[in-house]
């Protein structure tokens, strides 16, 4: 019995890592999936129309089923909050990636978001979401954790450096000239919208570490974490149908068949957005927004294997070693949100512990004189209201 209760609290406590690790493998497979899918002509507005249309059809059913009991009213407030997340990520958000990506590499877009931890930890202590002690060593972690971040994403923007081949393919003189002018043309290309991508790719993270703010305060007044993911992507549907209809002129970038630019609509939509809504806002109630958005490194790796194997990019020195010092810092950073969770798991325990005073016997036979004694004197009394303080 007591063997299953530790196994127990064991798997309680590894859950939200396991579910941040799998997200990251998610959005990895996210930014390879539509990075093929906009090179092959999809309109990124659509897409992001698409992808939340299919996210709201297939969470909605679970939300009205499992949540039928448990829903919170609708305030106007609370409806407000809803329309600004469904504006701030599935709409905003989306749409800087998507364009900076292009401009940039999905490798790079995935990098460029794990300065996402640091933004958070800022906002959070603007919110008083986090609280930072300089007498702590966990705070300090938490600080410097987050100029380690910040320097490396800095590193990563300005300075690319040579090109690293990580993999070779074939033999040495194997590529032909007009492979080496295409990709000479394709690499003056890139250089040219570098900076502005860079700059969208940096709004998007802004904006999504927002994003992981004003959910927090959401999930508050509205705890229902399948119905609060089915109404941003619903709100996140019909505001992005409204900003496409403006912005996209052509009606045939609509059209859609059973091809890429499906698949990369209904992964991205099931996987990373209904998913990945619903496991953030569970988690996020638990440790906050900072752990949520601490797991962001992991995406980097991943993603730039499976775009120098499956997108054939190229990676660069500023990249690697950017992603190094984001790494450490990410990490520095958990490892301080982890003690802040032990103290305050230990402060809660000790508020719980039942406080028993022991209570003087006064003999009621003495009357007026057992009275007497049961008052204290007033430097008793002031004295131990100093003691107490």
């Amino acid at each position: 019995m007591a063997s299953q209760k530790m196994w127990g609290g064991l798997m309680n406590s590894v859950k939200p890592y396991l579910a941040m690790i799998s997200m990251q493998f998610g959005y990895a497979g996210m930014y390879i999936i539509t990075m093929v899918s906009l090179k092959h002509g999809m309109n990124h507005y659509v897409l992001a129309v698409y992808r939340h249309a299919i996210a709201t059809a297939v969470i909605a059913p679970f939300a009205l089923f499992h949540e039928r009991k448990i829903r919170p009213k609708m305030t106007f407030r609370i409806f407000l909050q809803i329309a600004l997340l469904g504006f701030i990520e599935p709409v905003l958000d989306q749409n800087l990636y998507y364009v900076g990506m292009t401009y940039t590499s999905a490798t790079f877009a995935s990098a460029t978001a794990n300065v996402l931890p640091a933004i958070t930890f800022v906002l959070a202590i603007i919110f008083r979401l986090e609280s930072v002690n300089f007498k702590k060593v966990r705070s300090i972690a938490k600080v410097v954790g987050t100029v380690i971040t910040v320097s490396g994403a800095l590193l990563m923007t300005l300075y690319k450096g040579p090109i690293i081949d990580f993999i070779r393919f074939g033999g040495g003189g194997g590529g032909s000239s007009d492979g080496a002018s295409h990709s000479g043309a394709s690499a003056a290309a890139l250089d040219k919208h570098w900076i502005p991508g860079t700059l969208m790719l940096l709004g998007r993270t802004f904006g999504w570490a927002g994003f992981f703010i004003l959910q927090s305060f959401t999930l508050k007044k509205y705890p229902a974490e399948l119905s609060l993911t089915t109404l941003i992507c619903l709100m996140g549907t019909l505001e992005g149908t409204a900003v496409s209809l403006v912005t996209v002129r052509d009606l045939s970038a609509w059209k859609i068949g059973f091809d890429s630019n499906l698949f990369a609509a209904a992964y991205s939509g099931v996987i990373c957005s209904g998913v990945a809504y619903y496991v953030q806002g569970v988690v996020m109630r638990e440790r906050g927004p900072v752990f949520v958005a601490t797991f962001n490194p992991l995406c980097v790796v991943i993603t730039a294997a499976l775009g120098v194997v499956v997108l054939s990019e190229s990676i660069h020195l500023g990249s690697v070693i950017g992603t190094l010092f984001i790494i450490v810092g990410l990490y520095t950073v958990v490892w301080g949100k982890g003690k802040d969770k032990r103290m305050t798991d230990d402060d809660e325990n000790c508020k719980g512990l039942p406080i028993k005073t022991p209570v003087k016997q006064v003999d009621t036979g003495k009357g007026l004189a057992g009275e007497l004694e049961m008052k204290p004197k007033e430097g008793q009394e002031t004295k131990a209201t100093q003691v107490e303080i």
